[in-house]
């Protein structure tokens, strides 16, 4: 009997579907994203993050450096006077001091007439006395000084007061030469030629003199003070003579404008 040969059909592996293959495995839309209306994703919108508000240290107030500045510039002010009330006490209460006295003794006039030029020439010759009462403070009369002679506020002649140390109880009597030029004095003699008819001439005497004050061995630094004196003679006139029918002198630390 003959063999009868069987015939197996051939197993193939199903082939995968053509859509299958070309699906991907990956979505083309990544996660998070959405489809816009074209078709394409969108961006993913951030995650939501707090602002945190940033605080920057402010720089020191102005106010705090003009407060020391004015307590340090007060702390030193109030030293300086309890300093300056201090040292006034020692000098009142140690030395007792006084004021210098002046007064004006004698005048002579050598010149005074009335040129051709219309110009007024003078010389005077006025003898003024000065007096220290302290007992412990001396007197230190220094150069630079200016003594002058005044009528109606214009100046007839000036000198220079002598340069001179002055003890403690001392009285000095001084002759000071004084002499000067005034232009277009006619005026000024018909004034003056009216005011010697009633008996009194006034005249001021101004005498700005740098001086030093002298505590037992201790000298203070110069200062200018002002002697003004107030003088009522009867003539201005070479040929009388000359009576000083009252005066009177102050002694000023500071010149406060006037002649």
């Amino acid at each position: 009997m003959a063999d009868h040969q069987r015939i197996h059909p051939e197993t193939t592996e199903p082939t995968p579907d053509l859509e299958s293959q070309q699906k991907p495995t990956a979505p083309l839309v990544p996660r998070g994203s959405s489809r816009s209306e074209n078709g394409h994703p969108t961006e993913p919108h951030p995650p939501f993050q707090r602002t945190i508000p940033i605080h920057y240290s402010k720089p020191p107030k102005k106010k705090n450096w003009c407060r020391r500045c004015l307590c340090c510039t007060l702390c030193i002010v109030f030293t300086l006077v309890i300093l300056i009330g201090v040292l006034a006490a020692v000098v009142y209460f140690g030395f007792d001091p006084k004021l210098p006295k002046y007064s004006v003794d004698g005048m002579t006039i050598t010149q005074f007439n009335l040129n051709t030029d219309n110009s007024l020439s003078a010389q005077f010759n006025v003898n003024i006395t000065a007096r220290n009462p302290n007992t412990k403070i001396g007197i230190s009369y220094e150069g630079g000084s200016k003594l002058t002679v005044i009528y109606m506020g214009t100046v007839l002649c000036e000198g220079a007061w002598p340069k001179f140390y002055q003890g403690h109880r001392n009285t000095t009597v001084l002759n000071v030469p004084l002499t000067g030029q005034t232009r277009d004095a006619t005026g000024l003699l018909s004034s003056l030629n009216a005011q010697q008819q009633t008996g009194t001439v006034p005249l001021v005497l101004r005498a700005k003199v740098p001086v030093r004050i002298k505590l037992g061995k201790l000298k203070l630094p110069k200062f200018k003070p002002l002697v003004r004196c107030r003088v009522n003679v009867n003539t201005l006139s070479t040929d009388n003579v000359i009576r000083i029918r009252d005066s009177s002198c102050s002694f000023k630390f500071r010149e406060r404008g006037g002649s």
